[in-house]
């Protein structure tokens, strides 16, 4: 990999973006769909007159938001006449993407550098209000219950003592492992809007949305919060709570030895 890249004169770069998800079919290229991904390929491939293909941090579902993204790419080394990764360069590619996309840096890294097996750690917030509020349509999920909070908090921090989360994965998907760390696993109330805070090395497709979903029956009442330990041991789908919607969930940090 190092022969190729140095010999064929390509650099590799890492792009740090934000991104509104509502309009969106997540960040991932799939057919007859308007993606992050193809927006943002679109728009490098326009400025630096090349083929470019992106490779992200993972994967959002329709609807998701992200805070802090990144994904890297390569590009032919004489591209330096467009000055990468200048700010010039970046307002030119910021006035080519969507107005929902909005790229911050862009970083020159190692040939070596990967976005998706690199990073180390990965925060999502999932955000709940409980009353109608026009200005969080799409970005917050309205319940009109009141949580025990507490309850929750209780129930979220047994999971920081597991590591399969088979049992919050989404069905036949291909990873070799449903394991994951959780450091941390939080409500936090700020007047009458929830944030859950989950930081962990990895996640499993669709694990936080279902989650948030069983913490929330816990805070309803209608499970204890010892049946967190019931539903990870059986590593069951079945036996979690329902996903809740996307529009909640923000990716808001991903971290990397290597990028401050």
């Amino acid at each position: 990999m190092v022969f190729y890249h140095y010999f064929w004169g390509y650099m590799r770069y890492f792009a740090e973006l934000a991104y509104d998800g509502t309009s969106f079919h997540g960040w991932q290229i799939q057919p007859n769909a308007y993606t992050v991904q193809q927006a943002l390929d679109k728009a490098l491939s326009t400025i630096l007159r090349q083929k470019i293909e992106t490779l992200g941090c993972g994967r959002t579902d329709t609807g998701v938001h992200a805070r802090e993204f990144f994904a890297h790419f390569d590009a032919l080394s004489d591209t330096h006449q467009h000055d990468i990764p200048g700010r010039k360069f970046l307002n030119s590619l910021n006035s080519l993407l969507p107005y929902q996309i909005g790229v911050k840096r862009i970083i020159q890294t190692d040939d070596q550098a990967h976005a998706r097996f690199d990073a180390t750690l990965r925060s999502y917030e999932y955000h709940i209000h409980h009353s109608k509020d026009p200005f969080r349509h799409g970005r917050s999920w309205l319940l009109q219950d009141k949580l025990d909070i507490e309850r929750m908090n209780i129930a979220a921090a047994y999971m920081l003592s597991y590591t399969d989360f088979s049992a919050f994965s989404k069905s036949n998907t291909q990873v070799f492992t449903n394991n994951c760390k959780i450091s941390r696993a939080e409500w936090v109330k700020d007047g009458e809007h929830l944030v859950f805070h989950i930081s962990a090395d990895r996640f499993l497709r669709n694990m936080v949305r279902a989650i948030v979903g069983t913490l929330v029956l816990v805070g309803r009442g209608i499970i204890t919060p010892e049946s967190i330990h019931e539903i990870i041991q059986s590593k069951n789908r079945s036996n979690a709570g329902s996903s809740v919607p996307a529009c909640g969930l923000y990716l808001t940090e991903v971290k990397y030895p290597y990028i401050g």
